[in-house]
């Protein structure tokens, strides 16, 4: 089948990453024709790249305004159009499927959540004007969910530490022997700089791995833009580079702790089998606390009330001192999870059930 994805970006890099992901899922697994019409490629590119060119020669990767010139060829109608996260249709495009011979079908991909009330609406019509045939599709940890995005899932080969790719060789030689390593990548707003002063007040050295953009990010919430930033010596920063969507996921597997942002990441933190702080994007309404507790609702069914209390805590940016006590709990917890995780998507997860549903 064709496959047309529309990619809005909103968040940076989480919505590209999903589609992205998606993409790839449904061509290398599924031996699907793929389009993405997205407003922000170089964003895309960066997540594409260093990809097997195998994989990226089958997705046809198109700016948004490239969709415009297909009402001019009814012929070449998709099978099946992708609105993720609710974007809306470009006009013209719209149009050209109006007047095709051949109506696809339109799925709305909503946003990942493990709230309960997803299930009753996830599969359900959305009755259109225009008569052409739409969908809820939403991802979820349920069995009667979306499912989530586990490919590529992290191999003993691909996790293996000396797989050290070429864009970290020069960052991960600075790494200290016998040092616990966390990855960091949060949005704006997040107290990092207390957070890791009180890491810095442990009796134990951490090398901090900040992603791309985090040290400026840091440096400007401490209000000295331009000054180097002081810890204590037990905290070393190292700052990466900005790295391909199968790098980052090598990143996660080779740290002890992970803090992540946005979708994809949050997804991918968990398949690494490691402790992480989802630092969720805050919306104006808190909506984001409640999809956080619903998650958590989730992640800590069967876990201890000692560790309940600990995971709460550190999602919800308090300082390390005060739940670092339970890490090899919950290091424990994360495994347990990641395997959990696997056997509940082994019908091949999101894009396995996409299929499913179009058929």
């Amino acid at each position: 089948m064709r496959w047309d994805i529309f990619c809005q970006i909103v968040d940076n890099y989480g919505d590209a990453g999903v589609c992205w992901r998606l993409a790839r899922s449904l061509t290398s697994l599924h031996g699907q024709e793929v389009r993405i019409f997205c407003d922000d490629l170089p964003t895309l590119n960066l997540l594409a790249s260093g990809v097997d060119p195998e994989i990226k020669r089958r997705i046809d990767i198109q700016t948004w305004e490239a969709s415009h010139h297909n009402s001019r060829h009814p012929v070449e109608t998709p099978d099946v159009v992708i609105e993720a996260f609710g974007c809306d249709l470009p006009e013209r495009y719209l149009a050209g499927l109006l007047i095709a011979p051949k109506k696809p079908v339109i799925i709305n991909l909503e946003y990942l959540s493990a709230e309960p009330w997803i299930a009753e609406f996830h599969g359900k019509p959305s009755p259109q004007a225009h008569g052409i045939p739409k969908y809820f599709f939403f991802p979820g940890f349920q069995a009667n969910a979306g499912g989530l995005l586990i490919d590529p899932v992290p191999s003993e080969p691909f996790v293996s530490p000396t797989n050290i790719p070429a864009s970290l060789k020069t960052s991960w030689k600075l790494l200290r022997p016998n040092t616990k390593r966390i990855s960091v990548f949060c949005y704006p707003g997040a107290p990092l700089l207390k957070w890791l002063e009180d890491l810095g007040r442990l009796s134990e050295n951490f090398d901090i791995v900040l992603t791309h953009g985090q040290l400026e990010q840091l440096q400007f919430s401490s209000g000295y833009p331009t000054q180097t930033i002081t810890l204590p010596a037990s905290i070393q920063l190292i700052s990466i580079p900005f790295v391909s969507q199968d790098e980052y996921d090598w990143i996660l597997s080779q740290c002890d702790f992970n803090i992540i942002r946005g979708e994809d990441s949050f997804v991918r933190a968990q398949l690494a089998g490691k402790p992480f702080i989802w630092h969720i994007y805050p919306q104006k309404d808190h909506a984001h606390e409640v999809k956080l507790a619903a998650f958590l609702d989730l992640y800590l069914e069967d876990t201890s009330q000692e560790l309940k209390h600990a995971v709460i805590a550190a999602m919800t940016w308090a300082m390390p001192s005060q739940w670092i006590q339970s890490i090899d709990a919950w290091s424990a917890h994360s495994k347990a999870w990641r395997a959990d995780l696997l056997k509940n998507q082994a019908d091949g997860g999101l894009a396995a059930r996409l299929m499913g549903f179009v058929a």
